[in-house]
């Protein structure tokens, strides 16, 4: 199953550039990377035009946002990269109060469209 979430960052292009590096490979810290994996999921890009971030996971079927959520919030490491990463981001104009990254709703696939 594939997940694609939003997020805004902040319109500054040296925030943008140090977001960027921080999610380099040799930057993302082992313990935000195991608990990715710890969640199940299998694989998460983040792709950026201009300011605005998607994220796409490849999760199993059985995978539980909640739980992750609960397991992240239980995680002192996790929280520490979360604060980190806060002083980049920006919620959408949309977003609910306390959202940070909103689910997107799939509106086509090539798939799913006739030969």
């Amino acid at each position: 199953m594939r997940l694609c979430c939003a997020l805004d960052l902040k319109d500054d292009p040296a925030l943008i550039a140090e977001y960027e590096r921080w999610h380099r490979p040799e930057n993302i810290w082992p313990e935000i990377v195991a608990s990715l994996r710890a969640a199940g999921i299998r694989d998460l890009e983040i792709f950026r035009a201009g300011n605005r971030l998607v994220m796409i996971m490849d999760v199993p079927k059985d995978f539980s946002p909640d739980a992750r959520a609960a397991a992240d919030a239980a995680n002192p490491r996790v929280q520490a990269w979360e604060a980190l990463m806060g002083k980049f981001q920006q919620p959408l104009p949309f977003a609910k109060p306390g959202e940070k990254w909103v689910p997107m709703t799939r509106m086509f696939s090539l798939k799913d469209t006739p030969d």
